[in-house]
This record gives C-alpha cells, sequence and structure tokens, in this order.
C-alpha cells in the first residue's frame, strides 16, 4: 500500500538526556513524529493519515495566504490556483502535496529535495530542499532554496509545526512569543494592518495558558538574542518545548484547534519569513537571482526533560 505522505524516514540519535526519535515524511516533507525518551513533542498521526490542519508540513515559495490567489509584478499580474476555496485564497505554497525524494541519509538526518516547476501564477523554477538533523537538545531543520531558472524568483519559506509535551494537557502549557507586534486581518485572514501588542490581549511575552486563548493569528517584530529568536511551551513541571528560528524567520503563526485527532487542544507555532499575502506586500519576500542560493533554519528544542 502507499502510504498517504509516501516514504517515511526514521530518524534516531542518543542524547545526554536520552533516545531522541523522528519520523519525517516524503510528501510535504513533513515531521510526522518527534519524542525524547517516548515522549511526545508534536502531536503525532498514523501513517496512514494525511497531516491534520497541515501538521509538520513545508510551505514554500509561499507561506500562509495570497488574496485571490492573485499577486501583480512589474506590470504583470499572475493567477494562482484557488486552494483555500472557502475564503478564496491560494495558501501555503505549491508543494504541500509533492513528494520530496531522499538525496542522502544517516541515522540522525535525511535530506529530501523538490523542484518548483513553472505553473500558472508561478512561471518560475526554483530548487528546493529540506534537512532534518536531530541534535543534543532536539531538532534543526535547514531549508535550501535555489533559483534555476533564467528570470528573479520570488520566494519565502514557512512551516507548520505542531506541538505538545506527552502527558500533558495542551491547554495546561504556557505560551511566550518572543513578539511585539500582532498582525491585525479580515474576514479572511487577510492583513489589514500590524499593532503593537503593547497593552493588548495579543502580548504573550510574559506567557499565557493556551487553554485561555483561541488563536489564528501572525505575529512580528520578533526578539533575538544572537541572531535566534525562540517561542515557548512550557508544563506546570517547567519542562518546556520551543520553536527556534534564524532571523530571517521574522513572523511567526500560530493557530489553537479542538479538532486534531486524538487531542482536545492543539497548538501549531509556525515559523515564517514573511506574513499572508506577501506577494502584494512584498514583505519579507526574497527574490532570488538566476543561480543564487538561499539557505535558512529553524528547529524544536527541549528543556527540563531528565534521562531515564
Amino acid at each position: 500500500m502507499t502510504l498517504p505522505t509516501g516514504e517515511q524516514f526514521e530518524l534516531e540519535t542518543t542524547t545526554s538526556t536520552g533516545d531522541v526519535r523522528a519520523t519525517v515524511t516524503a510528501v510535504a516533507a513533513g515531521l510526522r513524529s518527534l519524542t525524547i525518551n517516548g515522549i511526545d513533542l508534536v502531536p503525532g498521526f498514523g501513517e496512514d493519515e494525511t497531516p491534520p490542519s497541515g501538521s509538520g508540513i513545508v510551505l514554500v515559495p509561499w507561506p500562509n495566504r495570497i488574496r485571490d490567489g492573485r499577486w501583480r509584478h512589474d506590470d504583470t499580474t499572475y493567477q494562482l490556483a484557488i486552494t483555500e476555496p472557502a475564503r478564496g485564497n491560494a495558501i501555503h505554497g505549491l508543494l504541500r502535496y509533492a513528494e520530496y525524494a531522499p538525496v542522502e541519509q544517516d541515522r540522525d538526518s535525511v535530506t529530501l529535495a523538490a523542484t518548483i516547476h513553472p505553473q500558472m501564477g508561478y512561471p518560475f523554477t526554483v530548487r528546493t530542499a529540506v534537512r532534518y538533523e536531530l541534535v543534543s537538545d532536539g531538532l534543526k531543520v535547514t531549508h535550501f532554496l535555489e533559483n534555476l531558472g533564467g528570470d528573479p524568483a520570488p520566494v519565502a519559506v514557512g512551516t507548520h509545526p505542531f506541538l505538545k509535551i506527552g502527558g500533558v494537557p495542551t491547554e495546561d502549557l504556557v505560551l511566550r512569543l518572543d513578539a511585539a507586534s500582532h498582525i491585525e486581518v479580515d474576514d479572511r485572514l487577510l492583513p489589514t494592518g500590524e499593532v503593537s501588542v503593547e497593552g493588548t490581549e495579543w502580548d504573550f511575552r510574559e506567557g499565557r495558558r493556551v487553554g485561555d486563548v483561541q488563536l489564528d493569528d501572525a505575529f512580528g517584530e520578533l526578539g533575538s538574542v544572537d541572531g535566534i529568536v525562540e517561542h515557548t511551551l512550557t508544563a506546570p513541571d517547567g519542562r518546556s518545548v520551543a520553536v527556534w528560528a534564524d532571523d530571517e524567520f521574522a513572523y511567526v503563526q500560530v493557530f489553537t484547534t479542538e479538532s486534531y485527532p486524538g487531542e482536545s487542544k492543539a497548538i501549531a507555532v509556525e515559523p515564517m519569513t514573511a506574513p499572508a499575502d506577501a506577494f502584494n506586500s512584498g514583505k519579507g519576500v526574497r527574490w532570488l537571482d538566476p543561480g543564487e542560493q538561499w539557505e535558512v533554519s529553524w528547529g524544536i528544542r527541549f528543556g527540563g526533560f531528565t534521562a531515564e
């Protein structure tokens, strides 16, 4: 039987905290599971299932939405396929259902590659690759993009990891976002402005309980230390799981749902190099010259766990 997410790549390593394991899928170069000593750090899903709510998938050459699937550059209007019919948008790029091919694999890492070929609304050729590597405190993910065409190509990168700490209700985790601005949206979840979080319900810099919020929101003006920004979920016992990213990921989307199978509540913390509708606003879009390459990294880090 061919699995809905294609070939499964099992990774493992031993750290001072214990055994770290992950499963990466060929379709969408997705993260299907991640554990430390058997404790889930992401809410996984079965190998015979499609990723619920886009769980773990890679979003290129744009994350989030493009209004009406339409964007304009140099007096040319491009029309993408409408992949979010309910809101009339193009959503989450062009590779979320594509099967990536393995180009390198070791016990603790795998690199998968897929090429975006010219198509309706995106007449560019971009080679993409994703490297997943287990490290001492979790998982490091590196994205590589290269423009194989003859014209500059617009690109942005996003990813869709859900997080959890196995055995702890996600409602009881405290979410901390190192973000100073909130992106306001209309009823189609498209941006209308960006405002300071100071003194508002969108200020998560000191942390808020997940069970007390409902989110499908983007944030900007991310703080960083030595070029790295981190957003954290912390359990009452002090254990934590965090998404970190280099400063190319200037935005983060946070999404909560009560519809994730097997979870009373689930939360995704999604690093993005550009916000919604970026091909129209230009915010965060990287234009790659012919032959130019771009590399960005993010990861999932655990803390407070002890060796078995």
